[in-house]
């Protein structure tokens, strides 16, 4: 049996998928598969895959059925030890693959471990040194167009960004994947938050390295589509994840997050898609869908909470 199975998930990406599929031929890391995952692509891109690469194994989906369902769908497939997501516009460095299996071999407790994650344009500049979460209901990237030399130590983080991660497919699979009612964005980021609340730990490995080229899918920093389904996500997720009490607990902070993240859009002219947005993420917050509460995962809650804290001081710092 391979050691990891690497999940890449497609949708019209022919500008990207060779060059990505390319820099995995090049791994000092051979004990892996490949899973692409096509979401429903009219532009050619799966036919190249299935044609210039026989040795990826390709599941074609009818239509766009999103990230998560897409990841979802390889992760089932996967019968290694470990499952390595990757975005279709990367390129990953030839130690990649090797670098994240021995770091997360070395983390005995670990659910996942994030890649450095350089940006394609500028690969002196970071991408993603971890993604992080506050009590202001902030989710970001640590050092995004920071100088890479400040991010090159291992440490623990909030989530790993599902863009280039290593994860231990077994756990993913009993916290129950990634959650499809997120479509996409934020759904790393509730991944991570469940492993916690579990007593698992999220940790970045900056010895394994890819180049990324950003907004490969939804076409910009700023759009419609991304910033109604990032503040829709947002509320779905805090009301999943957090308890009752450490709804109240966080309350005022998360009504001051929200607020002033709407006058940014309102600036932006998004001000009624990020409104829209959170109105949506109310109609899924239903009782059935949080995360059943146990008491022995209380040390757990606290150290998250203390860590919404930190981060809040993290992303200004």
């Amino acid at each position: 049996m391979k050691k990891i199975t690497v999940v890449i998930p497609n949708f019209n990406g022919m500008q990207y998928v060779e060059r990505c599929l390319d820099s995995l031929e090049r791994q000092t890391f051979s004990d892996f598969d490949v899973i692409f995952v096509d979401n429903g692509s009219v532009d050619g891109s799966r036919e190249l895959t299935e044609e210039k690469y026989p040795w990826v194994k390709v599941i074609a989906l009818a239509e766009n059925t999103g990230f998560c369902k897409a990841v979802n769908l390889g992760i089932e497939a996967t019968q290694t030890p470990y499952v390595v997501l990757l975005n279709n516009d990367t390129e990953a460095e030839p130690d990649f693959l090797k670098e994240l299996y021995l770091g997360i071999e070395r983390k005995k407790n670990a659910f996942s471990g994030a890649a450095r994650m350089l940006q394609f344009h500028d690969r002196g500049k970071m991408d993603d040194a971890g993604n992080y979460y506050n009590c202001l209901g902030w989710a970001f990237a640590l050092g995004k167009g920071k100088p890479e030399e400040n991010y090159l130590k291992e440490r623990k983080i909030f989530a790993s960004c599902g863009g280039a991660a290593i994860y231990r497919t077994e756990l993913v699979k009993k916290l129950g994947g990634f959650d499809e009612e997120h479509f996409a964005y934020l759904e790393d980021i509730d991944l991570g938050y469940r492993a916690q609340i579990a007593g698992y730990k999220n940790w970045y490995l900056p010895k394994a390295g890819v180049y990324h080229v950003g907004s490969g899918t939804s076409g910009s920093r700023y759009n419609q589509f991304k910033i109604r389904y990032s503040s829709r996500n947002n509320i779905y997720m805090l009301y999943k994840n957090m308890p009752l009490l450490q709804i109240l607990l966080n309350l005022p902070f998360l009504i001051l997050g929200f607020g002033t993240k709407l006058v940014f859009f309102a600036t932006k002219k998004y001000g009624r898609e990020y409104a829209a947005g959170i109105k949506n993420g109310f109609s899924l917050c239903k009782k059935e869908k949080k995360v059943p509460f146990s008491w022995k995962h209380l040390p757990n809650y606290a150290k998250i909470q203390l860590q919404l804290w930190i981060n809040v001081i993290r992303r200004f710092g």
